[in-house]
């Protein structure tokens, strides 16, 4: 199988410019990876959002206070817990991307979003909800949560690791991992599976050109499937 690009970078470019999360999915369905999509309530804050890097997991657990005196924990006693460690961890082409807490509270804003940006980073993409909406959207960073609500996770929540595994609703996410967004999910292509998986797709995206281009000449579908085997 000829490798069809040199770079994660050169691969997010290829992403961009002809491919959409779907056809990803599709490929890793054949592969046997059935169950890599997140929930399908995880949405882009705007519809155009697209965030295609590498994962960076971070694990977050609900607190109820932001300071704990009587702690057998010295991490209770850090607002946050490892929260600013994790964000400047980011490096470019980097997905920040959080699970663990329930959905009470806000896991992403724009202040993150920010330094994020400056890190080179590609993305977040969290199993909870964002803040800071029309700072997010004035950014342009794509972010992807269950939508704007502002309730802080100060005394709420804190990251207690990163660069560790993770899951989303039983979506495992490992670091290395390749995270893919678009309006229609957000996929998670384990790092073993992602140059089989993107070739497939390249080559899926670049024949149904072929089929689209059949179509409009006339071709029935039964014809353009029997010859393409695409459709």
């Amino acid at each position: 199988m000829k490798k069809l690009w040199k770079s994660d970078v050169e691969l997010y470019g290829i992403a961009k410019r002809e491919l959409f999360v779907a056809l990803v999915g599709d490929i890793l369905d054949k592969m046997g990876h059935r169950h890599q999509f997140l929930q399908p309530q995880i949405k882009p804050l705007n519809p155009d959002f697209v965030v295609i890097g590498r994962a960076m997991p971070v694990l977050e657990a609900d607190v109820f206070e932001e300071v704990s005196e009587n702690t057998h924990n010295p991490l209770m006693k850090r607002p946050f817990g490892l929260m600013f460690e994790a964000l400047d961890s980011l490096q470019e082409g980097e997905v920040y991307i959080c699970s663990g807490s329930s959905p009470e509270y806000a896991l992403w804003g724009g202040l993150m979003s920010t330094r994020a940006m400056k890190l080179g980073a590609a993305g977040a993409v969290v199993n909870g909800w964002s803040r800071d909406t029309n700072e997010i959207l004035d950014l342009d960073f794509p972010t992807f949560s269950l939508g704007g609500y502002a309730q802080d996770q100060g005394p709420r929540g804190k990251v207690v690791d990163y660069r560790v595994p993770i899951e989303f609703n039983g979506v495992r996410i490992n670091p290395g991992d390749m995270v893919y967004g678009d309006r229609d999910g957000v996929l998670i292509i384990p790092e073993e599976a992602v140059e089989e998986a993107f070739t497939g797709a390249i080559e899926k995206a670049r024949g149904e050109q072929l089929v689209k281009k059949a179509l409009e000449e006339g071709m029935s579908t039964v014809d353009a499937f029997a010859k393409f085997g695409i459709m």
